[in-house]
């Protein structure tokens, strides 16, 4: 397994928190940090505007060793998604608690889920692995096939 991504969808946020480009600075600033993760550059975070007027926010990421966190606001519609996205295990119950709460949002949709089940976490054993698989294939030696790698 690569690792857990954490999707959240927040509605009824605090509208001046939304709009507000130093908050989200901050925000993503903060979280690694509460989260377990190592942020490996400054939050990078802009005002944009959408088709519809209604459709402007802020949006923000920043880059951690793990991968990176990630967030569209909508003040408009008081809403919020944020994306956490990590190689690493993380308590996703207080990782997800913590966001709501930095927004005040009056319900959210999280959505979990392990990304990458074939991503190969040990290259020196799954060299090993199939470097026996190789020897056993051509007969220099004799056993059981290895369980897959990682």
């Amino acid at each position: 397994m690569f690792g857990p991504h954490l999707t959240m969808d927040m509605y009824g946020c605090n509208k001046k928190k939304l709009k507000d480009v130093n908050f989200v600075f901050n925000f993503l600033d903060e979280l690694p940090a509460l989260v377990g993760m190592t942020k490996i550059m400054p939050p990078y975070t802009f005002s944009y505007s959408g088709l519809k007027p209604e459709d402007w926010g802020v949006s923000g990421i920043v880059l951690i060793a793990e991968s990176h966190i990630s967030i569209h606001t909508f003040p408009e519609k008081n809403y919020a998604s944020v994306d956490i996205f990590s190689c690493k295990e993380f308590d996703v119950e207080s990782a997800a608690d913590i966001i709501a709460s930095k927004f005040e949002a009056k319900t959210y949709e999280k959505n979990f889920l392990m990304r990458g089940r074939h991503f190969p976490k040990d290259i020196m054993r799954n060299r090993q692995i199939i470097e026996l698989e190789r020897e056993r294939e051509s007969g220099k030696v004799k056993g059981p096939r290895q369980p897959e790698a990682d």
